[in-house]
């Protein structure tokens, strides 16, 4: 059975019909894609680092700069330093590779950020709920995930991962030590807000969609494009609850068609957390975000069940939307 492409893909050119759609999405295959896309989140991530350490040097001193990379977070001026290479050397170029890619490299933004609106905005509560009742879910992630010993043999690797996982951790606390509710609003919205934008499009937005060209399956699409983007982030003990939580962004982004549920899912969960631990600073609340909570079996199992119940009402209000519109 022959299949023909609508012809609005194309133009009419004398005898002859041309295709419209840009030349890199015609021609560049999706392993050459990743290729590229590789090849400039490097780049811009060596030269926002870089940039962010001339920074820190031309102010601090090349001290300052030395205690940043040994991340010795004692000095403010450290903290100040570690808030700045935050921004130039991760924020921005996670922000800019997918912009590059899509608009410049490939010529077509829509197809590879999705930051389209077209979407209902029941989508925005379900996701709320789904972030809330599936606390539990990720609890027992965590904890599991922090208790994994490798084996001997292996125990060299296993070093290494508790050093980069210790690494990463002293950062997060100095980053969120907060002494005034405007350090709150400022951490909420480059910890929360900036830095769920930049990592949804680069990885739901860009990423996900170059997998699912790829493979031709959203589902493998989602799950690689997850597992990428818990091993971006170093810390190898919590790996799995950010495995999880990729998993839930890239069915929240393929199902509505756009990248902004993702994005309002990924706020919820870095937001909140900066927000709990600000109270729990100034002793607001008693309960530490950074300390394993345990619930009763029976919620366990009722997270678990009212959880997909969720996702398939999810996907069943973006059902009546144009398929042809999801990636």
């Amino acid at each position: 059975m022959l299949i023909f492409k609508p012809l609005q893909n194309y133009e009419i050119c004398g005898n002859c019909m041309i295709s419209k759609k840009p030349y890199y999405d015609r021609e560049t295959p999706p392993w050459t894609q990743f290729l590229i896309f590789v090849g400039i989140t490097l780049a811009l991530l060596i030269i926002g680092s870089v940039i962010g350490l001339a920074f820190i040097a031309g102010r601090y001193g090349m001290e300052v700069m030395n205690l940043v990379m040994k991340m010795d977070l004692a000095d403010p001026k450290a903290v100040k330093s570690l808030w700045i290479l935050q921004i130039t050397g991760t924020t921005i170029p996670l922000l800019l590779t997918p912009i590059v890619v899509g608009k410049f490299i490939l010529k077509a933004p829509d197809d590879y950020l999705h930051t389209n609106t077209d979407f209902r905005r029941i989508l925005l509560l379900i996701v709320l709920a789904i972030m809330v009742i599936s606390t539990p879910i990720m609890e027992v992630l965590i904890t599991f995930n922090q208790k994994m010993v490798l084996p001997p043999a292996l125990k060299g690797l296993e070093d290494w991962m508790r050093s980069s996982e210790d690494a990463a951790q002293r950062a997060t606390m100095a980053l969120l030590k907060m002494n005034t509710w405007w350090d709150c609003l400022k951490s909420l919205l480059l910890i929360g807000l900036a830095t769920a934008v930049a990592e949804e499009l680069m990885f739901r937005g860009c990423l996900q969609t170059i997998f699912v060209k790829w493979t031709g399956n959203i589902h493998v699409a989602i799950w690689i494009t997850a597992a990428l983007f818990s091993a971006f982030h170093m810390e190898f003990y919590g790996f799995l609850p950010r495995l999880a939580l990729g998993v839930f962004f890239g069915y929240f982004a393929a199902w509505s068609g756009s990248v902004w549920p993702a994005v309002w899912a990924h706020f919820i969960n870095n937001g909140s957390a900066v927000v709990t631990t600000y109270l729990f600073q100034h002793k607001i609340i008693k309960v530490d975000p950074n300390v394993e909570h345990h619930f009763s079996y029976s919620l366990y199992i009722l997270s678990i069940i009212i959880t997909v119940a969720l996702f398939w009402s999810y996907r069943d209000a973006t059902l009546p939307k144009d398929p042809h519109r999801r990636f």
